[in-house]
């Protein structure tokens, strides 16, 4: 099912889109859209109605979304990929991050999951880096044994946490999705351009 619907459907729930907001999507591949952040930012035309920002970092993709800063094909693990997001933004800090970061299916289950694993924890060093304070984090994770110890890690830098499973993601999946809000900051300077090594 289209991730798509499925950030919809949990935005239903949790009003995590905003008119206005800053945001920032973290993407593997083509296809993996969720351009509704896009869609739901107003044009700027009406004084009432602020104008956000979206921005995309594609890791292995190189397409264009209207009404959103694109940066293609980038290894965000990098200080290189840190720099380039940091001036892009000008200086901004974000309301929002999304992941919707996962590896391709092996077919070994433990492995896979390990491996989506390894990137919740990307999205978390980097969302901490571009986050304001009480921003928020929404990524996707696949269930295991190592998601109780991610959240109790998430724990340390987010107010709130919540699990949620939308409607649109198959019963039979182990996919998940984890909610995290109320960003407390960074309590301790970046080592070498990356948080949290």
């Amino acid at each position: 099912m289209s991730q798509r619907f499925k950030l919809l459907e949990m935005n239903d729930k949790t009003n995590i889109l905003t008119p206005g907001q800053q945001s920032l999507t973290l993407v593997l591949r083509q296809g993996h859209g969720t351009g509704c952040c896009s869609e739901n930012q107003p044009d700027g035309a009406e004084p009432n109605k602020p104008k956000g920002r979206v921005c995309w970092l594609l890791i292995n993709a190189d397409i264009s979304i209207e009404g959103a800063s694109i940066m293609s094909n980038m290894d965000f693990s990098t200080i290189d990929a840190h720099d380039k997001v940091i001036a892009a933004l000008d200086g901004t800090k974000v309301d929002l991050v999304l992941s919707d970061m996962a590896p391709s299916a092996t077919g070994v289950k433990e492995l896979d999951k390990d491996r989506i694993i390894g990137l919740c924890y990307m999205a978390i060093r980097f969302a901490a880096l571009v986050s304001k304070v009480d921003g928020s984090l929404l990524f996707k994770v696949w269930d295991g044994k190592e998601v109780p110890i991610l959240l109790m890690d998430l724990e340390k830098f987010y107010k709130h946490i919540k699990i949620m499973k939308p409607q649109a993601s198959r019963s039979e999946s182990s996919e998940k999705f984890i909610l995290a809000r109320g960003f407390k900051g960074i309590q301790q300077p970046l080592r070498n351009g990356r948080w949290g090594e």
